[in-house]
């Protein structure tokens, strides 16, 4: 008989639950590394590294340092390769917002090692338009690593927090009037709180699978809270999922298209419409939700 999985202590003194912690145990399968070849022209565009192996090496030995902060099944994976953000069939219109609204500000949050952040601005959204946040700062640190950047050479901004603090974003706070730069505001404060209703794009993958059920209805609320008003704004991303006679095995929870329905339809001043339609991106078969801001996705995979 195996032993339970006992949760462990992460390098930041949190502790990792159970399921997570039992991960670490697993060696890294580098064989995973099999970059798309327009994957591959952007982390060599991106790093300076034409060699193939020497780009492999790289990528790897970041993969084994973020394992270290966090065993997040994604970065074992690579999932951090793949430019998902670009696979969602509403990411032509996150760059048609860039282009055409002024101001517009793309928020990612849990953003990780920047990724998808970077492969927008290498797109075309303006780089003094996004920022960028996550709960582990080693990541992002981790993520100049990988891109060959520094906090001065990068013009993508980053505010480090846990969206679930009032400290660091409030959702119940009155919305104060905007700020001509709200992203420096959020710099300025260390929170999100200037960013309310100023968010035009909120892209937010692998990520509400990382909490209870009733965490997960909280998180909606605040990114609710984010995103602008104006028409055409959106939220969109990925997290892993179940078919509705499915159960989750995981500490954390999984949605079903039903529960995913339910939880969008309790945000009263949300307005949420619902597509039945069923659509392939990257090879993995996703349930969209259609808002009258944008899509919001469900994957029933293990790539989280």
């Amino acid at each position: 008989m195996s032993a339970t999985p006992q949760p462990a202590t992460a390098s930041d003194g949190t502790t990792i639950p159970a399921w997570y912690a039992s991960q670490r145990s697993v060696p890294l399968d580098p064989s995973l590394y099999a970059p798309a070849p327009d994957e591959l022209a952007f982390y060599k565009g991106q790093t300076g590294i034409t060699d193939d192996d020497e780009l492999k090496a790289h990528v790897l030995k970041v993969q084994r340092d973020a394992y270290e902060v966090w065993p997040y099944p994604c970065i074992r994976r690579l999932a951090f390769t793949k430019l998902k953000i670009s696979r969602f069939p509403v990411y032509e219109e996150v760059l048609k917002l860039g282009r055409e609204r002024e101001g517009a500000i793309l928020l990612d949050l849990g953003c990780c090692f920047g990724n998808d952040a970077r492969k927008a601005v290498a797109d075309g959204f303006p780089a003094s338009q996004v920022l960028a946040s996550d709960l582990r700062g080693d990541f992002w640190a981790l993520g100049h690593t990988l891109f060959k950047s520094t906090p001065e050479t990068c013009p993508i901004r980053f505010v480090q927090g846990d969206i679930f603090s009032s400290a660091f974003f409030n959702p119940h706070l009155t919305i104060a009037p905007p700020s001509s730069d709200a992203i420096s505001a959020c710099i300025q404060s260390g929170s999100l709180s200037p960013l309310a209703k100023r968010a035009s794009i909120i892209h937010a993958s692998a990520f509400f699978h990382l909490f209870d059920e009733r965490a997960q209805l909280a998180l909606a609320r605040r990114l609710n809270v984010l995103l602008s008003n104006e028409p055409g704004s959106l939220i969109f991303g990925s997290h892993r999922g179940v078919r509705d006679d499915e159960r989750d095995g995981r500490e954390s929870f999984a949605h079903s298209p039903t529960t995913w329905r339910a939880m969008w339809d309790s945000l009263r001043d949300a307005d949420v419409t619902y597509g039945n339609d069923l659509a392939s991106l990257a090879g993995i078969t996703v349930l969209t939700s259609t808002s009258k801001w944008g899509s919001l996705s469900i994957v029933p995979d293990n790539d989280f």
